[in-house]
């Protein structure tokens, strides 16, 4: 059966659902867009990992996607389209905290430092509100100091500059360091997209 097609004709919203390694996920339809997976009998509230999320967009075609974002805003529509292996977690952080949308859209590769909060924190649990509190208080500078980035339109620049929003979670901690080095900020100013071999080069120097 065409998943589209049928989720088209359906008099309500419906989750997309998929598998990996033996494990059934679920992400809830919109405005929710909460990520669950299956346990025993139930569906419980859970973050599945890099790879689990890649899954989902292996499953779906674009026109899946499509459909199941219908009732979503258009500029969500439009931060989504930046992204294939992480759009689940670029949906979540949309659906998490929406004030946040319009500066991923300028900056998109600032969802990935986003969507990794809790990890880069050393946080158990993400903090959505708190975000969401922290950008009304202090806009996007006030929301790099609290992800631990150097709050600066200079950090806002090179972040514009990434060839791919995509950034791989391995970089992120990495990369929040490189950002505070002057010698690599100068180098990072250089280049007019930034790529993931870039990163990769980057990252090894400083942990050399």
């Amino acid at each position: 059966m065409n998943f589209s097609r049928r989720f088209k004709k359906s008099p309500v919203p419906l989750p997309l659902e998929w598998s990996h390694a033996g494990v059934q996920y679920r992400l809830t339809p919109w405005p929710e867009a909460r990520c669950e997976r299956l346990y025993q009998a139930g569906w419980i509230p859970f973050t599945p990992s890099a790879e689990a999320q890649a899954a989902a967009t292996q499953r779906y075609r674009p026109a899946d996607w499509q459909a199941y974002l219908e009732l979503a805003p258009e500029e969500v529509r439009d931060l989504l389209a930046h992204f294939g292996g992480h759009r689940v977690a670029a949906l979540t952080v949309a659906a998490r905290c929406p004030a946040l949308v319009p500066v991923l859209l300028a900056t998109p590769a600032l969802t990935a430092f986003v969507a990794a909060h809790a990890e880069l924190r050393g946080i158990a649990t993400p903090r959505w509100a708190e975000i969401e509190a922290v950008y009304e208080r202090g806009n996007v500078f006030g929301l790099l100091e609290w992800l631990g980035l150097p709050s600066s339109r200079q950090t806002l620049a090179i972040l514009q500059r990434f060839a791919s929003p995509e950034v791989p979670p391995r970089f992120l901690a990495p990369l929040r360091t490189l950002l505070w080095e002057p010698q690599a900020i100068f180098a990072l100013q250089r280049l007019t997209a930034i790529t993931e071999h870039h990163l990769a080069h980057h990252c090894h120097a400083l942990a050399a």
